[in-house]
């Protein structure tokens, strides 16, 4: 008997530590690693799971980088954006965050961007989250990806936030990045509203940038306007490429994002 007694102990210490990869044991926020071997590749990338007070079923955020975080460490994703962001408020953020990585000199395009899919499916099947509550932002080349993950859901996402992204290749040597579920339409900008319509998308840009020139985007929010499709634009007046920083530091935009929910 007391060597069942023993035994039942020992296994209830290893469901622990089992338990414990998945969830953080510690209260405050962190952010995990994990991997995903998906169409005969192997993926890593990171987690940010909430502090142990944040109500759950948690909120899920999917965010997708830019060209300089490409690799395969599975960690400069999280360098820039909304990383940085979230590491600042670790104890507070008050959802997931999950960051997938596009391999060097590629886009989020084909495999990467059902990759990208994959990883927040296996984050969802992971952790206790609302299906009800997940949120879709990307910066710069993951401000395209952010337009051809939504276009190819379009019924998952309680909101989408591309930050300086675009539809159409932003100049001659980078004629790759482009988004394919709209690529070749003779009116891109109008088949973004009509497919999207109703979904809660606010777009962001600088006027200075020089990079990725924000005439998608306004181009965009034209078709919306006259489709009435309800997408929100804003635009720096003084800023160049990197609109995240101010983006992801407004109070406003967490408080508008988190409060859309799908029906």
């Amino acid at each position: 008997m007391r060597r069942k007694l023993m035994l039942i102990f020992l296994l209830s210490v290893l469901a622990g530590c089992a338990s414990s990869s998945t969830l953080p044991g510690n209260a405050g926020g962190q952010f995990v690693t994990r991997e995903l071997e998906f169409e005969g590749r192997q993926f890593r990338y990171q987690v940010f799971v909430p502090a142990a007070q944040v109500p759950h079923p948690l909120p899920v955020l999917l965010f997708l980088h830019g060209s300089g975080e490409r690799g395969e460490d599975g960690i400069k994703p999280t360098q820039a954006g909304v990383g940085p962001w979230i590491s600042q408020h670790m104890d507070s953020f008050p959802g997931l965050a999950v960051f997938p990585q596009v391999p060097d000199e590629e886009e989020w395009r084909g495999r990467n961007a059902r990759m990208a899919l994959a990883a927040l499916d296996a984050a969802n099947a992971e952790f206790d989250t609302d299906p009800a509550r997940i949120y879709l932002s990307g910066i710069s080349m993951g401000g395209y990806g952010t337009w051809e993950l939504a276009l190819s859901r379009p019924t998952q996402f309680a909101a989408v936030v591309p930050i300086c992204g675009a539809l159409l290749a932003p100049r001659a040597e980078r004629t790759g990045l482009i988004v394919d579920q709209v690529a070749g339409l003779a009116d891109p900008y109008t088949a973004v509203a009509s497919r999207l319509h109703g979904v809660p998308v606010w777009m962001f840009h600088g006027a200075l940038d020089a990079l990725v020139l924000p005439h998608d985007d306004r181009a965009i929010a034209q078709a919306s306007d006259k489709l009435q499709a309800g997408f929100r634009y804003t635009e720096y007046p003084d800023t160049q490429h990197n609109a995240w920083d101010p983006t992801y530091r407004n109070p406003a935009m967490w408080e508008w994002m988190f409060a859309q929910r799908r029906r």
